[in-house]
C-alpha cells in the first residue's frame, strides 16, 4: 500500500503538471480541484498498480535476502516456487481487480475528468490586471494600468483599447483612474472610469461614404465619470458529459467489442459500395452515365484484339493523343482512389483507438502479474531491501516497460502494426525476462553478486591472453 501510494502521487504530479495551464489563474473552487484531483487519481491507477508491485515486491524479496531468511527456508527445503506461490495467488487476484476496476470504474472516472477538463479550458481567467504592461484577458480588450492600490483596488493611469466591434473601429478610453469589478451574477463586468477622454471610429457605412476625405471622422467624449459594461463569464460551465459517451475513453469491454463490430460492418459496406461503384464506371475504360454503361459489348459480339498491333499501326500523333488519354484517365481514377480511402480513414481510426483501449484494459492488469515475476527474483538475487537499490531498479525497469509500451502503443495507433502487437509488445517483451530471472532465483544465481563477475573478467582474461601469446608464436 505504501509503495502504490508513492506511485500514485508521482504519477499524478506528472498529470497534474500536463494541465496545470489549465487550472492556473482560473480562480477555480476548491471543491473543483478536489474533483479534479480524485478522477485524476483514478486515472492513474491502472500505471502505478504495476509500478507499485514491482517496487514492492523487489524490497520485500531483497529484505528477505539481505536477513538470510530466504537461505534458512532453502536450506529447510522450502523452494523459492513455494515461498512465492501465495503472493503470486493474492498478486493473481490484485491483477483481476484491477482488470474490473479498468472495465467498470476508470470509463467513468475518465469521462467526467475529461468533462471536468474541457469546462476549465473554456472558463475566464481569473481577473488581475498587472502593472505597466497590456492585459488582454478580457474578450476583445486591451487594459493598461501605470499604477494599483491591491487595498481598495483603484487603478491609475488607465488606458483601454477596445477592439470588440474589429481593429479599423477600435475605441480606445484614457482615463486618470478607475475601478474594474466583477457583477453579482458572475456574467459581466464593471468599468467605472473618472476624469478621462474616448476616442471612437464612426460607423463602417459612414466611412464608406467618406472614403475619398482625407481625414476618417471620429468622436471624442470627455467624462467625469463612465461606466462600461462587459460580457466577462467567470462561471464554470460544465460540459454535458453525453458528447464522451461514444469516446473510447467512456466504454467498457461489452460496449468496446460492440462498437468495433458496428463500425467495421459499416466500413465494409462502404468500401465494397466504393468497390463496386469503381469497376462499373471505369473498370477497362467503360464510361457511365447516369447508371448505365455507353456502348455495352455482348457476348456475341466480343472481338479480341491485339493491343500491340493496333499500338504499332498508328500514327505518331495518335499514339502521343492515346497515351496522354490514358495518363488522364490513370490520375482521374488514382485521386478517385485516394478520395475513396480517406473516407474510410474516419472509420480505421475510430476502429483502431476502439481496439487499442479494448486491449489496453487486458495488458495493464497481466502487467501486474509480469512486474511481480520480476521484482520477487530480483529481490531475492540482488539482496538488498529498503528504499536504496530497489527503488533504483524499480525506475529503470518501469522506464524500460513504458518506453516498449508507448512504442507499440504508436505503432498501433499509425496502424504501421496490427493492434495486438503494438499493445501486447511490452508484455512479449518483458515476460521473457520475468521467466529468466524466476530461474536464476530459484537456482541461487550470483549474476548480480560483483564476485561472480570478476571470475568471470579473469577468465576472459587468461583465455585472452593465452590465445594472444599463441598467436604471436605462430
Amino acid at each position: 500500500m505504501a509503495t502504490f501510494f508513492i506511485a500514485i502521487f508521482i504519477l499524478l504530479m506528472q498529470f497534474v503538471w500536463m494541465h496545470v495551464k489549465d487550472l492556473v489563474g482560473k480562480g477555480v473552487e476548491i471543491s473543483v480541484l478536489a474533483e479534479f484531483f480524485i478522477y485524476a487519481t483514478a486515472s492513474v491507477v491502472p500505471l502505478a498498480l504495476p509500478l507499485a508491485i514491482l517496487l514492492a515486491s523487489l524490497i520485500s524479496f531483497g529484505n528477505l535476502g539481505e536477513k538470510f531468511e530466504l537461505t534458512a527456508m532453502k536450506a529447510a527445503g522450502i523452494s523459492l516456487f513455494r515461498i512465492m506461490q501465495p503472493l503470486a495467488i493474492a498478486i493473481a487476484i490484485v491483477s483481476v481487480g484491477a482488470f474490473f476496476f479498468s472495465n467498470n470504474v476508470l470509463p467513468k472516472s475518465q469521462t467526467k475528468l475529461w468533462a471536468l477538463i474541457f469546462s476549465l479550458r473554456q472558463k475566464s481567467p481569473e481577473l488581475d490586471i498587472p502593472v505597466g504592461e497590456f492585459y488582454d484577458g478580457i474578450g476583445g480588450t486591451n487594459v493598461y494600468v501605470r499604477q494599483k492600490n491591491n487595498k481598495t483596488g483603484m487603478l491609475y493611469g488607465l488606458m483601454i483599447y477596445d477592439f470588440s466591434d474589429g481593429f479599423k473601429n477600435a475605441t480606445v478610453i484614457v482615463a486618470d483612474s478607475g475601478m474594474i469589478q466583477i457583477t453579482k451574477d458572475k456574467q459581466h463586468l464593471l468599468l467605472t472610469l473618472y476624469s478621462g477622454e474616448s476616442f471612437e471610429n464612426l460607423d463602417q457605412k459612414q466611412q464608406k461614404a467618406t472614403a475619398t476625405q482625407k481625414n476618417i471622422p471620429y468622436r471624442r467624449e470627455t467624462f467625469d465619470r463612465k461606466q462600461i459594461l462587459k460580457d466577462f463569464n467567470t462561471e464554470l460551465n460544465r460540459y454535458d458529459e453525453s458528447i464522451l459517451q461514444d469516446q473510447h475513453v467512456s466504454k467498457n469491454v461489452v460496449q468496446l467489442i460492440r462498437s468495433v463490430d458496428s463500425v467495421q460492418v459499416v466500413a465494409q459496406s462502404k468500401s465494397r459500395q466504393q468497390s463496386e461503384k469503381l469497376v462499373e464506371k471505369s473498370y477497362f475504360g467503360r464510361e457511365n452515365q447516369n447508371g448505365r454503361i455507353l456502348h455495352p459489348v455482348t457476348k456475341e459480339e466480343r472481338i479480341e484484339y491485339d493491343v500491340d498491333s493496333l499500338y504499332a499501326h498508328m500514327t505518331d500523333r495518335q499514339k502521343r493523343a492515346m497515351i496522354n488519354s490514358m495518363l488522364d484517365k490513370v490520375r482521374i481514377q488514382e485521386d478517385q482512389i485516394k478520395y475513396n480511402a480517406m473516407l474510410l480513414d474516419d472509420y480505421k481510426r475510430y476502429i483502431r483507438k476502439h481496439e487499442i483501449e479494448l486491449h489496453r484494459k487486458f495488458t495493464l492488469a497481466f502487467a501486474c502479474l509480469i512486474f511481480f515475476f520480476i521484482g520477487a527474483p530480483l529481490g531475492a538475487i540482488i539482496r538488498k531491501g529498503g528504499l536504496g537499490a530497489p527503488v533504483v531498479i524499480s525506475v529503470i525497469m518501469f522506464i524500460i516497460y513504458y518506453i516498449i509500451d508507448n512504442t507499440g502503443y504508436k505503432m498501433a495507433r499509425e496502424a504501421l502494426w496490427p493492434v495486438w502487437t503494438g499493445m501486447w509488445l511490452s508484455s512479449f517483451a518483458l515476460l521473457p525476462i520475468g521467466g529468466f530471472l524466476t530461474y536464476k532465483a530459484a537456482t541461487d544465481s550470483g549474476m548480480f553478486n560483483p564476485e561472480v563477475w570478476a571470475k568471470v573478467y579473469e577468465r576472459i582474461k587468461v583465455k585472452v591472453i593465452a590465445k594472444w601469446t599463441k598467436l604471436k608464436k605462430h
